[in-house]
């Protein structure tokens, strides 16, 4: 098989897969649809759903990733301030490639929920902490729409198959 002709037809299948809706397909069909695409679906999908619903509550995914970040009460062991670099590769993992730290760091210390220090470090203030404290109480409601209809035995099984699929291409398990 030639490469224009694999990528030929992965775009047909992309394609069908687009144009059928997915509970209109047997099992059988459903079995021959391609999981990396189905997974790029899902996870465009997802984290739109959650930004969209962040939005809403008046904060962006990037400025709550970055009071997490600096808080000792959640992702930082120690609470200490962090540079730019220091955070953007601490995020690394989950930072999109729109996501602009600089511009959203400089809303937080706008609002006097970050200071900055002499060195650059970025520190979460009192203010921050109250925030990222009431941010953090959505998410359960945010989780429980996207959970909507699945079971956590299910979800747990959705889980393992992708990690097993991540095993089987020598992918990185997080």
């Amino acid at each position: 098989m030639t490469i224009q002709t694999h990528a030929t037809q992965t775009h047909a299948t992309q394609t069908h897969a687009t144009q059928t809706a997915p509970q209109n397909l047997s099992d059988a069909e459903l079995a021959q649809q391609p999981a990396a695409y189905w997974t790029g679906v899902a996870y465009e999908a997802l984290i739109a759903f959650t930004r969209a619903r962040q939005a809403e509550l008046g904060f962006t995914q990037p400025q709550y990733w970055l009071l997490r970040n600096l808080s000792k009460h959640d992702l930082s062991p120690d609470g200490r301030g962090m540079t730019l670099p220091e955070l953007r590769r601490a995020m690394a993992a989950y930072l999109r490639s729109e996501d602009d730290l600089e511009a959203e760091a400089e809303v937080l210390l706008g609002q006097g929920r970050l200071t900055r220090d002499d060195d650059g470090r970025l520190w979460i203030t009192e203010a921050g902490e109250e925030a990222r404290t009431r941010i953090k109480e959505h998410a359960p409601a945010i989780r429980a729409r996207i959970h909507e209809g699945i079971d956590d035995a299910d979800y747990v099984t959705a889980l393992k198959i992708l990690r097993q699929m991540i095993a089987n291409t020598g992918g990185p398990l997080g």
